[in-house]
């Protein structure tokens, strides 16, 4: 239909955003609607990007890129304070949903082989969407969120190993060969990772401080050095993804990685937009009506059971249960690399189409209702706590060595220790006043401990924060949270605990902040305007006064 390449990429951006724009009109998420459009100008639709080579190229870059930035923002210390969670709750997940995913699909009738394959495809997830909904909600940053971008890596570096293995073996064949082919691989990737070590420690910092002078030449370099270890982990055997990863894990210890990050984004978003459509364009429904039992099964299966392990390991180590329900619901779909899995292993003879079209069914299934319940995880949360205290200590993570507040009294509680709660907490100990800070980050909680503030772990949304609350004789109880049911939570929570004293919370619109003052807030803090007022006094103090045309001065 098209003679130029050039001709199908403007036809793929005219189509999407048509199609983006019926779901905002509809309220539905953005990420659906790109697929829908893959799966429009794919092969079971009108055909344009069937063997499309820049579409692919394009949906490459982008998903390196995404991990990139990912990487970016995940320093060494971070890394220390998740890992041994993320190293816990991906390895425990993979071989929950493997075993009992062999399982359930020997139940259903599949070979042992094909049982293999299923339940393999069923164990990953997707990181490449789940890290797009965390940062399009902002929740990338949060502790659920660290946790689950640390065990996506792992199942990622997991899903490398098991394609690295079946290629061997439908290569090889033989024992002796296979467990060379993996002895090279496990070499390799030791020696990738101690290059990127040197260079962290011998070579980037020097190389971005002075390319630092011009920003346009710091975002290139940052953007090639991205791109290139990307391409050489693909080169090594590996992945695009972990290869993209390891380049940004290395320049996230560096003074640089925000102006990196904040000039790459809106290129990440375009480039993703062909990631989605490549995806789509890659689920064929031609055997998916035969499978439709199966497919319902398996995606139960990965709707409830992944979430539910990652709420069980996540409990046993002593998380709160909304960090690990929230951390959980990212492992409710499959992977994009469960369709290439399943495309491998219809190259080398182990399954037949119709294994294939069974997980392209449940990959439509759990990729399109995860998103959904990802983006309500909040409400979702909301009706579902009563029944997740199982799952949690009676004692978690933190709750008993964290101020001990049960027992002290202080005259401002301060709930969230994000940029404005840590920065509103320090103004209040620089005039000597006793607060506390509450908040379920860890690593947030210690950095402002040290500057002298109590601190609780513990959540706005649950009823069971409001009893760990020193509410005798504290003045003052603030919100940062921007969150409307949050605050709205929280203010009957106080309310039914008899509280007597003053009540701040926090709003970023006009219509939250006009909810909560009909509800009876004492201070409702708009950081925005505070914001904007203190910006515009400092420049209008130093504008210099003008005559107007009839001779008056005017600013």
């Amino acid at each position: 239909m098209f003679e130029q390449e050039f001709q199908v990429i403007a036809a793929l951006l005219a189509v999407a955003a048509v199609v983006a724009a019926a779901a905002v009109k509809l309220c539905q998420p953005l990420i659906i609607s790109f697929i829908a459009v893959g799966i429009l100008v794919g092969p079971v639709g009108l055909g344009w990007v069937q063997g499309n080579d820049q579409v692919a190229l394009l949906a490459e870059l982008g998903i390196a890129l995404l991990l990139f930035l990912v990487g970016l923002k995940l320093d060494p210390h971070l890394i220390r304070t998740t890992g041994p969670v993320a190293v816990a709750t991906g390895l425990g997940q993979v071989a929950f949903t493997s075993i009992v995913g062999f399982g359930l699909g020997l139940m259903l009738g599949l070979s042992p082989v094909e049982a293999i394959y299923v339940a393999v495809a069923l164990t990953f997830s997707s990181t490449i969407i789940i890290v797009k909904l965390l940062s399009d909600k902002r929740e990338i940053d949060q502790l659920h969120g660290r946790i689950a971008v640390g065990f996506l890596i792992v199942q990622d570096i997991v899903v490398v190993l098991v394609m690295i293995l079946l290629t061997a073996v439908g290569a090889a064949g033989q024992g002796d060969d296979l467990v060379a082919d993996l002895a090279l691989a496990l070499a390799k990737g030791a020696l990738f990772v101690g290059g990127v070590l040197l260079a962290m420690r011998y070579l980037l910092r020097p190389a971005l401080g002075w390319m630092a002078r011009s920003k346009e030449l710091l975002v290139l370099f940052a953007l090639a050095w991205g791109i290139a270890l990307a391409g050489l982990g693909d080169r090594l055997g590996f992945s695009i993804e972990v290869g993209a990863f390891l380049s940004g894990i290395s320049l996230a210890a560096t003074p640089y990685r925000e102006a990196i990050g904040s000039r790459l984004i809106s290129l990440r978003d375009f480039l993703l937009l062909f990631f989605f459509i490549d995806l789509g364009s890659w689920l064929d429904f031609s055997d998916a009506a035969s499978q439709l039992v199966a497919a319902t099964v398996l995606s139960l299966f990965v709707l409830i059971g992944n979430p539910l392990i990652v709420l069980v390991i996540m409990g046993l180590m002593g998380y709160r249960k909304r960090t690990s329900f929230l951390a959980g619901l990212t492992v409710a779909q499959i992977s994009e690399f469960s369709l290439v899995l399943a495309a491998l292993g219809l190259s080398l003879g182990h399954i037949a189409a119709d294994t294939v079209g069974l997980i392209t069914a449940v990959g439509i299934v759990t990729i399109a209702l995860s998103t959904y319940m990802i983006l309500y995880s909040a409400p979702l949360f909301a009706r579902l706590a009563p029944l997740l205290s199982v799952f949690e200590r009676t004692r978690p993570r933190h709750a008993d060595d964290e101020g001990g507040a049960a027992g002290s009294t202080v005259d401002i509680i301060v709930v969230g220790a994000g940029r404005y709660g840590s920065r509103l907490v320090r103004h209040v100990l620089d005039r000597d006043v006793g607060v506390l800070v509450v908040d379920t980050d860890p690593q947030a909680l210690e950095k402002i401990r040290e500057e002298g503030a109590q601190t609780l772990y513990g959540d706005a949304e649950e009823p069971e924060l409001i009893d760990a609350l020193p509410l005798h004789g504290t003045s003052w109880v603030v919100s940062t949270v921007p969150d409307r049911s949050v605050n709205l939570g929280l203010l009957n929570g106080l309310e039914q605990a008899d509280y007597t004293g003053a009540i701040a919370l926090t709003a970023h619109n006009d219509h939250d902040a006009e909810r909560l003052e009909a509800a009876g807030v004492d201070v409702v803090l708009r950081p925005f305007h505070a914001a904007a007022d203190s910006g515009a006094a400092v420049l209008l103090d130093r504008v210099t006064p003008r005559a107007g045309r009839d001779g008056t001065e005017t600013a």
